[in-house]
């Protein structure tokens, strides 16, 4: 984890690297507030670095590294709250807003940052893939509340798709990556895998980048996370309609939340997704099923079925 360790001064760096050793793998977050105890989330618990408590020294040293000293340069980034650095490590940013006519236009005095461990959970999708596919894949809506593994699940479908999995023929796969969050691609190199016919469009809006990679990559299955806007939801059913397959996430609770989100709305009225799958909350297994539903609304989750290898 040398990438994020050399985000920090030594003497930060030595008491972090000590703490956490060898127990990187159940490491979620590294959470900096200037003045305050560093704060490590586990898998399972909260430790705090009591004895040390980052300085603003420390904090423009951060943000130096970050940046590789030129903030100017990561502008647009800074604008968005987040960093993604080598490794798919995202970084978020927290502190004084500046904004112009309602409409955010920097973050200044930078004095929050919460370094998120990006994990690769191999074969963390392939118990879901049955849900998605017989003899074709459907389009899939992936749900959940934050922390419930979309992302990781998510990353996994798209290099199993593209890879190919049982009697499955791999897909052409276009990935919408707007938060480089799941391919974690630096300098347009993704870092983790995605199989081998996975084209990526990275750090590009959503909406504009689905119209994109439909015109230029003339993908079988198109993937994005966190759809939300109504900007968002036209450019999916312009896709669906263009005879795109599209699997795609959304925070949410629960089926009836989603369908309670006016963005949402027309995805539902025009009952798109042939799969909903609704993620919970479990330490050790991220992406964990918890319901199913087909396109009448039906709960079709069998734990038997989906631990089924």
């Amino acid at each position: 984890m040398e990438e994020i360790l050399r985000l920090f001064p030594n003497d930060l760096r030595k008491r972090i690297a000590t703490r956490v050793a060898n127990r990187w793998d159940v490491l979620q977050e590294i959470r900096i507030r200037l003045f305050q105890p560093v704060e490590f989330v586990f898998d399972e618990h909260v430790e705090w670095l009591e004895q040390m408590k980052p300085n603003r020294q420390h904090g423009a040293f951060m943000l130096n590294r970050l940046s590789e000293f030129s903030l100017y340069r990561l502008e647009d980034e800074l604008r968005e709250g987040y960093i993604t650095i080598e490794g798919g490590h995202r970084v978020g940013l927290a502190g004084k807003v500046n904004t112009i006519r309602g409409t955010v236009k920097a973050l200044h005095h930078i004095t929050f940052l919460n370094i998120r461990i990006a994990k690769e959970k191999i074969d963390a999708a392939r118990s879901v893939l049955p849900y998605m596919c017989t003899n074709y894949y459907v389009n899939t809506l992936i749900a959940g509340p934050p922390q419930t593994g979309k992302t990781t699940l998510i990353r996994d479908l798209v290099r199993l798709i593209s890879s190919g999995w049982r009697n499955i023929a791999p897909k052409k796969v276009g990935l919408i990556d707007e938060r480089s969050e799941i391919a974690a691609s630096i300098k347009g190199i993704p870092q983790h895998d995605l199989g081998r016919r996975t084209d990526v469009l990275d750090a590009c809006p959503k909406a504009e980048g689905m119209m994109m990679m439909i015109r230029s990559m003339s993908p079988e299955i198109l993937v994005v996370d966190e759809i939300g806007s109504t900007l968002d939801v036209e450019a999916l059913l312009e896709a669906i309609h263009a005879g795109v397959t599209v699997v795609c996430t959304v925070h949410g609770q629960s089926l009836r939340e989603l369908k309670q989100r006016p963005s949402l709305r027309p995805l539902f009225q025009q009952k798109i997704f042939e799969r909903i799958i609704l993620l919970g909350k479990h330490e050790k297994t991220p992406g964990k099923v918890i319901k199913v539903y087909d396109e009448s609304e039906v709960n079709i989750f069998s734990k038997e079925r989906i631990y089924s290898r």
